[in-house]
């Protein structure tokens, strides 16, 4: 197979890379299920994926189009209520990573999925939360991936749908959050975490080829970058093949 690969796959193969076997992780639809799968996939079988529908220990052999699709039904150990998925796994503590997507994000990991513009009159209505506030507040810690653009990575965001390190430093604390919130953000260009005390996220490793003039052109902050800035390990054979087969099995599937 050729090395050649996609900022978008090695953005979902290196969010891949940070799930491990002993997780209970609550999955978002797009990027984040395809990162997950692909961990179940390849290094983390025993990882227990769960959906918002109530899935639970699901294993689907394409990726689902939305929460409800019957592939995760299906490929579950067992699948429970709503409420109680929420009341009971969720807020009960028994996740260990809440993994979601943005379409605006800002430097603190807070994620907007609502509205961009003002809310009354908004240019553009999102999709919205969903189960996403919840899971940004009640799972052990939060995941991101997303896209970098001067659109998504914003100084300030036109809505909180997702609460993430609100204004920085212990602002989730001060709020009586006892979680620890967004720890890791994965784009097609960086792998990102928070400054242990402000709480902004600052670029740890850049991926191959990736400059960090590039990292900057495509977000709305000015970057910090770690005083020991890292390569990104190229996705390897396996988790290229893999996560390219998931696909070709997904897109057979929506056509059938």
């Amino acid at each position: 197979m050729s090395n050649a690969f996609t900022p978008d796959e090695m953005m979902t193969i290196a969010a891949s890379r940070a799930l491990t076997n002993e997780d209970i992780c609550f999955v978002g639809i797009g990027a984040p299920s395809a990162a997950c799968n692909i961990a179940r996939l390849t290094h983390a079988p025993d990882i227990t994926l769960i959906y918002e529908s109530g899935t639970i220990g699901t294993e689907p052999g394409v990726l689902p189009l939305s929460i409800g699709d019957g592939e995760l039904c299906e490929t579950a150990l067992t699948t429970v209520s709503v409420p109680e998925m929420f009341r009971y796994w969720l807020q009960g503590g028994r996740v260990t990573i809440g993994f979601l997507g943005a379409a605006q994000m800002d430097m603190f990991g807070n994620i907007n999925t609502t509205v961009i513009g003002d809310y009354a009159a908004p240019k553009t209505r999102l999709p919205g939360g969903g189960g996403a506030p919840e899971i940004a507040s009640s799972s052990a810690q939060v995941y991101m991936t997303m896209k970098q653009s001067l659109r998504g990575m914003v100084d300030q965001i036109d809505f909180f749908t997702s609460f993430g390190h609100g204004e920085g430093g212990d602002h989730r604390q001060r709020l009586g959050i006892k979680t620890k919130g967004p720890t890791l953000l994965i784009t097609d260009l960086a792998i990102w975490t928070p400054d242990s005390k402000t709480k902004e996220f600052v670029v740890r490793s850049l991926h191959p080829g990736v400059t960090c003039k590039e990292v900057q052109e495509t977000c709305g902050w000015s970057v910090r970058y770690d005083s020991e800035l890292e390569e990104t390990p190229p996705p390897t054979d396996l988790e290229l093949k893999t996560l390219r087969d998931l696909k070709t099995r997904t897109r057979a599937a929506t056509r059938s």
